[in-house]
């Protein structure tokens, strides 16, 4: 245990950032596992709502230094080709 004032400060801040990160992870990866399931259940009109969502938490989490920019484009972009496969899938089979 730290002896310094200002370290028992840090390490109470440290301990309620890692609360609300953890929080806002877990939020952004059921918001991300709900775009897989609607995409995999072939419900377009889910997947595309569930996408809409996910692309703003992730671009909200990466905003605000939980994950790296980076990381959430790739999410979007891997979300959104999914989606878009979908979408290519249920055009042909409805021609």
């Amino acid at each position: 245990m730290a002896n310094i004032k200002s370290s028992m400060k840090s390490i109470r801040s440290s301990a309620k950032d890692n609360i609300r990160n953890r929080s806002a992870k877990s939020r952004m990866r059921t918001y991300v596992k709900n775009v897989v399931q609607a995409a995999a259940a072939g419900d377009l009109p889910r997947a595309a709502e569930a996408l809409r969502l996910a692309t703003s938490v992730l671009a909200v989490t990466a905003r605000k230094g939980m994950i790296h920019p980076n990381a959430a484009s790739r999410h979007t972009r891997r979300l959104n080709a999914r989606v878009r496969a979908l979408a290519v899938q249920s055009a042909a089979s409805a021609s």
